[in-house]
C-alpha cells in the first residue's frame, strides 16, 4: 500500500513553506523573503553553503506565492524581474528568509520550457541584464 494524502493536507503542507504551520503565521520562509540565483550545480541540501557566483537577487513580496490549491503552489504573479549583478549562466536558485542567509527552498533553473524547478526567459545573462522569472511551482507528493 502506498501513502496518500488528502488535498487539504497537501495544501496545508505547501502553505507551511511560506507561512509556517498555521496559514497566516510568518514562521516558514516568511515575509520579505529573498530569492537568489547562482552559477553551477545545486548544493547537496538547503543547509549547505552557497556555491558558484551569485548572479541575481530578488526581493519577494510578503505574498510571493499563491495559496496552495489541488496540492500545488505557484508564484502569485509572473514574470518577476531583477537585474543581474554579474555575468554568467544561471544554474540554480535558493529561496531565503528575509535574513538572506537561511535557505528554505532550492532547485534547478532552466529557460522557459526547459523543465527546471524554476524557469526564466534566458539563462545566460550579462551584468545588468534583466532576468524574468517565468514560472515556479511546487507539487506536494502523496496524491
Amino acid at each position: 500500500m502506498s501513502l496518500q494524502l488528502s488535498t487539504i493536507v497537501r495544501n496545508a503542507a505547501l502553505d507551511a513553506i511560506q507561512y509556517g504551520a498555521n496559514t497566516g503565521q510568518t514562521t516558514g520562509i516568511g515575509a520579505s523573503a529573498k530569492m537568489m540565483f547562482f552559477t553551477g550545480a545545486v548544493p547537496a541540501n538547503c543547509a549547505a553553503a552557497n556555491t558558484g557566483t551569485k548572479l541575481a537577487e530578488f526581493d519577494l513580496a510578503s505574498n510571493w506565492m499563491a495559496n496552495a490549491a489541488s496540492g500545488a503552489k505557484s508564484l502569485s504573479s509572473t514574470p518577476l524581474s531583477a537585474a543581474a549583478i554579474a555575468a554568467g549562466t544561471l544554474g540554480y536558485f535558493r529561496a531565503f528568509a528575509s535574513d538572506g542567509v537561511t535557505c528554505h527552498v532550492q532547485g534547478i533553473v532552466t529557460a522557459t520550457g526547459g523543465g527546471g524547478d524554476l524557469t526564466v526567459d534566458n539563462t545566460v545573462v550579462a551584468n545588468g541584464q534583466t532576468i524574468n522569472i517565468t514560472g515556479f511551482g511546487i507539487n506536494a507528493p502523496g496524491a
